[in-house]
């Protein structure tokens, strides 16, 4: 009976990731232009907070200078936003892959392996997808900055069950 209890709780995750994978292929069919939040950052941030610290950022992403004087104090923002975005759904996907794939496989090394290759391989693709769309810009630092996320999603989805399975067999719960 624990063993089918056990099988729904993959499914759920594995669905988990399905679900991930529709929104990201949905918002890589969008031009930049459809999916931008600037007209919305202008509109709810008039006054810029924080434009005089802001300012001193400088660096290089994908061979573009990223910094409020060269793209602006809404477009800098967005920016953040953006690679905050790709990095936290790629860390989500990763967690749920490694929870899906845990019970399946036989070694945690393996287990982590899989999963992040596959979410690796989904962010590629993913790139690869947004070449085919029409103003979209695909980025070998997209897919890094993914795999990373991916990477710290399962690496944290480790840690809480190694902490989870020991309190388990202490017998306290949260």
């Amino acid at each position: 009976m624990r063993k089918i209890a056990l099988k729904s709780k993959i499914n759920i995750y594995i669905f988990f990731v399905l679900i991930i994978m529709l929104v990201l292929f949905i918002s890589s069919s969008m031009t930049y232009k459809q999916q931008t939040v600037v007209p919305g950052l202008a509109k709810y941030l008039p006054n810029k907070p924080f434009e005089s610290t802001l300012r001193y950022i400088s660096f290089h992403y994908a061979g573009e200078t990223v910094a409020i004087k060269e793209i602006g104090y809404y477009k800098f923002v967005e920016f953040f936003i953006r690679k905050g975005a790709h990095f936290f759904i790629y860390c989500m996907m990763g967690a749920f892959f490694y929870l899906g794939l845990k019970d399946k496989l036989e070694a945690i090394f393996l287990t982590v392996f899989v999963s992040w290759l596959a979410t690796l391989g989904y962010a590629a693709f993913d790139e690869f997808h947004q070449m085919l769309t029409g103003g979209r810009t695909p980025l070998f630092q997209d897919v890094m900055l993914d795999g990373s996320g991916a990477f710290l999603g399962i690496i944290l989805a480790t840690i809480f069950l190694m902490f989870w399975n020991k309190k388990k067999q202490n017998g306290i719960y949260w």
